[in-house]
């Protein structure tokens, strides 16, 4: 229970470590105090403290006996703490100039659970009963399995009976000798959002993404306070939204306000990929760019890709219904039905996981994909600036901090959790512990950490106008052939004015190289590599 500006709430207040700037060896200090309500953060504030009331400074994560909170954004925010104790003062000036010793110090990763200050990855270890899973859904007995691999049957019952500790070096040897499990599941970018305060959208195009502006179509907007849009091509996969500039009728000044974002939706992002094989980038080099002209995320999505149907919506339904899943957040929703494919969510913006049968929604939509079940990170604002300070700053790889997140978050079991069991201050453990796990779900988690985060650059096509016309049109066009009425169509389909939407379309499509880089890289724009791993320094093709 704290107070903040006089209101009572049902807050928890956690500590999460000081900030930056406010490292001084002074009585005052400032520190980042975190709201938990059913164990969920859902705010934070940045709070002025006295350092002799703090005394000894909390692990973070950790609750921190904090009264009251006062202030606003603007003139700051202050604490009051339940309890004052003059010996601490001592103790809090040492641990502050230890503090200032540190390296990166303000830098602290949210500790997902955990009640001390780690880098390390709380992802899980691939055991002995994935391996019996990975024979069951591979057919494979004991003896053609260590035939495969070249070891003896009685090493892999060992590891199956836990007498031997399952390697990485045995991992890595499974993964080699069973392609189809290596491949199975992988790991990109579905929606990238990023707000530029000091930029237009003729600059971001220009400067930030280097793409030929001819390519964009100019149009006015309302949709998010903004009044200009540039979309790529014409349609809403890649586009910038800012404010037209405005002209005085009076000075006949022109006034240009600043501030804008760019939306990469899911197929955005595919054709972004190919802009940053056409300047010789990857995804980290964009994001460390875009931070130098104060890009900030708002939306990150990560889609984890099932190719292999080891995750059946149908049984993740099942276990929600059955209350068979324990996760962070304690909302969570069903949508679909089996024929159309189900989709569970767990948690609210800024953070949502989303699980779904990708299969049968581009079914639905007249596609077609090699992708049977996904399982998406959505991360809004800070949420999503805390992925990528993780993976630009400490050298992590996006792979491990995806598989890291999801397992903290969200877990299934094959047997019902027990109410006592939620009410547990450890409740993790006691599930893992007590609990049958759902194999196909610690399967994913235990093998996300050696699958690949991947780039797939795709052209502008007309693909989607082209389904619509052999799905709907054709049957037509077809009576009209057979009636003597074909000749009237050419000549209708000769004279026809483009819209400059469509305009856009042609031009983009027929466009091989789409960046203002292409010219000074020898790159086959025709037949690129399908896909390429992005945690491969040299950029080669996955």
């Amino acid at each position: 229970m704290i107070t903040i500006n006089n209101e009572p709430t049902a807050y928890t207040p956690i500590f999460l470590g000081t900030t930056q700037h406010s490292l001084r060896l002074s009585l005052q200090i400032l520190i980042m105090v975190g709201m938990k309500l059913n164990d969920e953060i859902v705010e934070t504030y940045n709070v002025t403290v006295s350092a002799i009331e703090l005394g000894q400074l909390p692990n973070i994560g950790n609750e921190i006996a904090i009264d009251e909170i006062t202030g606003s954004e603007l003139s700051g925010f202050k604490s009051k703490l339940k309890q004052f104790d003059a010996q601490m003062q001592n103790t809090a000036s040492t641990e502050l100039e230890k503090l200032v010793d540190l390296k990166n110090v303000g830098r602290y990763q949210l500790l997902k659970g955990k009640n001390i200050m780690t880098q390390d990855m709380n992802t899980l270890e691939f055991d002995a009963n994935n391996l019996k899973y990975v024979r069951q859904i591979l057919n494979a007995s004991q003896d053609s399995l260590a035939k495969r691999l070249k070891i003896t049957r009685q090493t892999v019952n060992r590891f199956e009976t836990e007498e031997q500790k399952i390697s990485n070096k045995f991992l890595d040897k499974l993964l080699g000798s069973y392609p189809e499990l290596a491949e199975s599941i992988e790991v990109q970018f579905d929606w990238v959002s990023l707000t530029f305060p000091d930029l237009t959208s003729k600059q971001v195009i220009a400067d930030v993404l280097r793409l030929q502006e001819n390519l964009f179509l100019e149009r006015p907007t309302s949709q998010n306070f903004y009044t200009r849009e540039m979309a790529f091509a014409g349609e809403k996969n890649i586009y910038i939204q800012d404010f037209a500039p405005v002209k005085n009728p009076e000075t006949e000044a022109v006034d240009q306000k600043f501030g804008t974002t760019l939306y990469l939706t899911g197929k955005g992002t595919r054709l972004f990929e190919k802009a940053l094989l056409e300047q010789n980038m990857n995804w980290r080099d964009f994001f460390e760019k875009a931070r130098l002209y104060r890009g900030h995320l708002t939306r990150l999505d990560i889609a984890i890709n099932d190719k292999w149907g080891l995750l059946n919506m149908n049984d993740l339904v099942k276990a929600v219904q059955e209350k068979r899943f324990w996760s962070k957040s304690k909302s969570y929703a069903v949508h679909g039905n089996v024929d159309d494919g189900w989709t569970v969510d767990f948690g609210k913006s800024p953070f949502v996981i989303r699980a779904y049968d990708k299969h049968k929604e581009q079914a639905n939509k007249g596609y077609d994909t090699d992708v049977k079940t996904r399982v998406e990170l959505e991360l809004h604002q800070d949420k999503a600036e805390y992925v990528l300070d993780e993976w630009l700053n400490n050298d992590a790889k996006l792979v491990n901090i995806t598989f890291d997140i999801l397992y903290t978050y969200l877990w299934f079991t094959n047997g019902k959790i027990d109410d006592q069991q939620l009410k547990s201050d450890t409740v993790r453990d006691e599930i893992e512990a007590t609990v049958e796990p759902m194999p196909a779900w610690s399967l994913l988690t235990a093998l996300g950490k050696k699958m690949k985060f991947v780039r797939e650059p795709k052209k502008q096509s007309v693909e989607r106008i082209e389904k619509w016309v052999l799905q709907s049109v054709v049957p037509s066009l077809a009576v009209l052939k057979k009636t003597g009425h074909w000749h009237e169509i050419i000549e209708a389909i000769s004279t026809v004015e483009l819209s400059a939407e469509h305009e856009k379309l042609v031009m983009a499509t027929t466009k091989n190289a789409i960046t203002q880089a292409s010219k000074q890289l020898n790159i086959n724009f025709e037949n690129p590599t399908k896909k390429y791993n992005e945690d491969d320094k040299q950029g080669k093709g996955a």
